[in-house]
């Protein structure tokens, strides 16, 4: 008779799970297993439709166009040429700006970049499905939105190169803008401020009886954050008009998504549990992208709630130029994607539908080359890294306060003070 207190004989011992990714350095990705669904087999429910009613749809893949080009579905938001055009275009210069200040950083220009390389669908769809005044509260990733929103590359240059013409005086890493006009919030560095952030703004929205909604994005790895729970908990609770996005891009630096669960579930069943809409939506497909923005868009103006969008993608590049993606996953990962590629899927769907070719395409690509080049001739008179500061010593005071308090006017004093002594 075992005795009171005391574990029961031959248990075998604990183990701890500890997630790994499928492929290392070495490996030969191979994605042949993933279960991806035909375009047009996930249904859309109605706009209102209760979460509970729609819970299949946060572990399926919301899909639009084939491997044909073809655009098929429910899903399929049947937007007219221009819109298609601009939002390649959009994406196309998206690419070609990350391209030239990728290579402005390797010039040691600027001190840090990061590319979206295979996300562009993410950011530039969602920012033609949304109205211009709703506010976006994004990510490091997110450049996409900016320039789908036309906001003057030059200035996000400036921005980069911390110079004299960068409207935030230097004091923010490059990459994190800020554009209220363009309805584009500070950037943090902090993962997953954005969400409470988002929240709090469409809370404030909604109480005071507007019509603008807010949209947040932050990667699959700051879902573990305790903001992105608190988010959701207000989100759910106050049925907030806003549309949260998890980028779910298989890495966070050099962990894998499963360290964030995604062994365990989807990222977008993590609205399940908060009682709120969760769509699983094909990243790389701009045109599913769209159609799943202006459906939680929809909805949340018409105040059913929030919805959690999962966009399934993957990191073609290195998280930042800091980082170096050989040393921890497969080499060709890439390239065996299944998704393929949000631009030239686009373009194949305008090519299908008789708008475009490849020689417009070319075209296209060259003269947007073109631009960023000579834009970031433009930027760099203003002043690159290693140029000295490009800002008086004393603005690193100011625009804290309406009215500087005393205390900051004698610390300015005394550096300028030193400053003068020193020679500077």
């Amino acid at each position: 008779m075992a005795r009171p207190n005391m574990p029961p004989p031959n248990l075998p011992p604990l183990s701890l799970h500890v997630p790994e990714p499928r492929f290392r350095p070495g490996d030969e990705a191979d994605f042949s297993d993933f279960d991806i669904p035909a375009p047009g087999a996930t249904p859309r429910p109605d706009e209102s439709a209760a979460p509970a009613d729609m819970r299949d749809l946060a572990y399926g893949l919301v899909r639009v166009l084939g491997d044909d080009g073809q655009a098929a579905g429910p899903w399929n938001p049947r937007l007219p040429a221009e819109t298609l055009l601009k939002m390649l275009r959009a994406m196309a210069l998206t690419r070609a700006f990350d391209e030239r200040m990728f290579r402005a950083q390797r010039q040691g220009k600027t001190s840090f970049y990061m590319k979206s390389t295979g996300e562009e669908a993410v950011s530039v769809g969602a920012a033609h499905a949304l109205q211009r005044d709703d506010m976006c509260f994004p990510s490091y990733r997110q450049q996409g939105i900016l320039i789908a929103r036309d906001w003057p590359i030059i200035d996000m240059m400036n921005q980069i190169y911390s110079n004299k013409g960068d409207r935030l005086k230097g004091r923010q890493l490059p990459i994190m803008y800020s554009a209220r006009e363009a309805g584009f919030f500070s950037i943090s560095g902090n993962l997953t401020t954005q969400y409470p952030q988002a929240v709090g703004w469409a809370m404030a929205s909604a109480a005071r009886g507007d019509t603008r909604i807010a949209a947040a994005w932050c990667g699959e790895g700051s879902t573990a954050e305790g903001d992105f729970h608190s988010a959701c908990t207000f989100a759910s609770v106050y049925r907030v008009p806003v549309i949260l996005n998890v980028v779910n891009n298989q890495w966070a630096i050099s962990s894998f998504s499963g360290f964030a669960g995604a062994e365990a579930t989807t990222f977008a069943a993590r609205a399940v549990g908060y009682g709120i809409a969760g769509l699983r939506v094909d990243g790389n497909d701009i045109l599913a992208v769209h159609a799943a923005t202006r459906w939680a868009a929809d909805r949340a103006r018409a105040n059913a709630g929030p919805t959690l969008i999962e966009h399934f993608t993957y990191r073609a590049e290195g998280h930042s130029t800091s980082d170096d993606p050989g040393a921890y996953r497969s080499a060709n990962e890439g390239s065996h994607w299944p998704l393929g590629d949000p631009i030239a899927r686009l373009k194949r769907h305008c090519i299908a539908i008789g708008i475009w070719d490849e020689d417009r395409q070319a075209a296209m690509d060259r003269d947007l080359a073109e631009m960023v080049r000579d834009t970031a001739r433009q930027a760099e008179k203003n002043g690159i890294l290693g140029h000295g500061l490009h800002h008086p010593m004393e603005s690193m005071f100011e625009d804290v306060f309406e009215e500087m308090p005393w205390h900051l006017k004698e610390q300015q004093q005394q550096m300028l003070d030193e400053q003068k002594a020193a020679g500077l």
